[in-house]
């Protein structure tokens, strides 16, 4: 009788353990990661944002690719100096 009370108790422990492991994890942890993870995604974004931006600036053609299709960007202003030029 003693045995199956010991083991019982132990098999409880066992089962608030494991409950509170999945408690710490769904409430704490795994918001954590989530959110590190968003915010390097958020930063890798405004650091391409940025290299693009810099390109253009510099006149400089940019290529997009995103599977089979490329676009090619260039600066609005690059194209009005462009215009602008041969009728001085």
């Amino acid at each position: 009788m003693a045995d199956k009370t010991k083991i019982l108790i132990v098999s409880l422990v066992l089962v608030v353990v494991i409950l509170a492991a999945v408690l710490v994890y769904t409430l704490v942890l795994r918001p954590a990661i989530s959110g590190y993870t968003v915010n390097a995604q958020t930063q890798g974004y405004a650091i391409a944002v940025a290299q693009i931006m810099q390109i253009a600036a510099q006149c400089q053609t940019v290529p997009l690719t995103s599977g089979n299709v490329t676009l090619n960007l260039i600066a609005v202003e690059c194209l009005q100096q462009q215009q602008q030029q041969p009728a001085q």
